[in-house]
């Protein structure tokens, strides 16, 4: 959506159909149902920025009438957006952010947040925020967007990094889905279960078991997931000692290598991208599919529309698929803990401390895209939870077509989901980054790709680590 929901946006938008949003003039403001912003500390005219990428498929179609609506209940506001891909939001946001003109309010992952708090251009929202604001969140996915004692900005949406299944494929291999949506499963439980799902044909593969997008930085994403559920929920422990030195990281480095070498997965995993193995799947030629997100359902959906309906725009060559939402396996003993993606409205501030009543128009207008009618309808079309209260009360009259099954599934995994850390130093966070980005994945890609072993990339994480924290700060175990 990076992760997390960034790639799966990009690529479901293609295939979803959604119903338009329902027209909302400007005597029925699209947020009436979120609780009030609180009486304006001025009112004199103020523009707020936004840069917005396509948070949902039918998300950027909406900025008129989401501008018309806040300008309807803040008449002095004015709500600039301005639009962005998922392929240049971060490059936009870095040019404003160097410039020293960042947008007032960006839609970035709560990951992003220790990044641009480190170069000092955030702002820390927590004096302005009201506590109704605050009150009409779920607390959990509002911590993610703290750093420290810091508030920097809202939530969008909690989701969690699930796997995807075809239906029919699972119970023609005998795999008992609606348990494992339930109870989970075990690593040697999910291998066993993805050798099922191979198909082979005069010694050629038309069906494998598992396939997850890997090529470039989506690799991480892999790696990320399954060491949560590898007893690494994080790449700190409590402590603050860097955990990916553990014995575990190397024992999760064999077991995603075994997948490979079982033949469940593809020799060539690591020129999988997120198109790719989308489109694998709709066409059957993988059982299972991750990342998989809840918005996956609605496109599998839509695609099986069209393909009932012959319309020329269903994926070439796919068949219809009821899509299942599975949990990632477990490994070596350790409890789920399941990776959640929290993207938000983050607030910036540029080189000149903001004025009062600057800052809590930022405020309002976060809190606007945040909650309410627009959360309601953004996360709707996503098939995501919702977390405000105000979203969940808008959301009551919206129909949204989901598997019960599936509901329930993501609800179970979001009962232990990876909790936020915003303990973790800045400093600490962005060497993390770096050491991810300069080691882990091009080792990782290394390692599905067969030139090196697990052991020799468990080897090359540990040295850099102790090169980049020192032996003390790292797991020794």
């Amino acid at each position: 959506m990076k992760r997390k929901m960034k790639v799966v946006t990009s690529v479901v938008t293609l295939a979803l159909a959604v119903n338009a949003l329902a027209a909302c003039g400007n005597n029925s403001p699209s947020n009436s149902q979120a609780p009030s912003a609180g009486a304006a500390t001025s009112a004199a005219t103020d523009t707020i920025t936004a840069l917005l990428p396509p948070v949902s498929p039918n998300y950027q179609k909406n900025f008129d009438q989401m501008a018309n609506d806040f300008h309807a209940q803040y008449p002095n506001l004015t709500l600039k957006i301005e639009p962005a891909s998922w392929e240049d939001v971060t490059q936009k946001l870095d040019t404003q952010v160097n410039a020293g003109s960042p947008p007032d309010v960006a839609f970035i992952g709560s990951d992003g947040i220790s990044k641009y708090v480190d170069q000092g251009m955030l702002m820390d929202i927590t004096s302005a925020a009201t506590k109704d604001m605050i009150a009409d969140y779920d607390q959990a996915p509002l911590d993610y967007m703290k750093n420290g004692k810091g508030l920097y900005g809202f939530p969008a949406y909690m989701e969690v990094h699930a796997l995807g299944g075809n239906k029919e494929f699972l119970e023609k291999a005998s795999i008992d889905w609606k348990s494992i949506q339930q109870n989970g499963w075990t690593y040697d439980q999910f291998r066993d279960a993805i050798k099922k799902g191979v198909v082979t044909s005069n010694g050629k593969t038309s069906t494998y078991g598992f396939v997850f997008a890997t090529k470039g930085v989506a690799s991480k994403d892999y790696l990320n997931i399954m060491a949560r559920n590898a007893g690494m929920p994080s790449p700190f422990t409590k402590d603050l000692k860097y955990s990916y030195t553990s014995k575990n990281y190397l024992g999760l480095l064999k077991d995603l290598r075994q997948l490979i070498d079982d033949g469940s997965m593809p020799k060539e995993l690591s020129s999988v991208d997120a198109g790719m193995r989308w489109n694998m799947f709709l066409t059957g030629q993988t059982m299972i599919t991750g990342k998989g997100l809840a918005t996956f359902e609605n496109s599998a959906k839509a695609n099986n529309a069209k393909i009932k309906a012959n319309d020329g725009s269903a994926v070439k060559n796919s068949i219809a698929v009821d899509y299942i939402v599975l949990p990632p396996p477990t490994f070596q003993g350790a409890k789920p803990s399941y990776t959640t993606v929290v993207d938000g409205y983050v607030t910036f501030r540029g080189k000149k401390e903001p004025t009062a009543e600057h800052k809590a128009n930022v405020v309002k207008a976060a809190y606007f895209l945040a909650s309410g009618k627009v959360a309601a309808t953004t996360n709707n079309d996503l098939f995501a939870a919702h977390i405000t209260q105000s979203g969940k009360k808008a959301a009551e009259s919206m129909k949204v077509d989901r598997m019960p099954e599936n509901v329930a599934a993501v609800q179970n995994m979001l009962k232990n989901a990876t909790p936020a850390r915003p303990d973790i130093p800045t400093d600490l966070g962005a060497k993390a980054i770096k050491l991810e980005t300069e080691v882990i994945v091009p080792k990782f890609q290394a390692l599905i790709a067969g030139e090196i072993t697990p052991e020799a990339m468990y080897d090359a994480v540990k040295a850099a680590a102790i090169q980049t924290f020192g032996a003390d700060g790292v797991v020794k175990d």
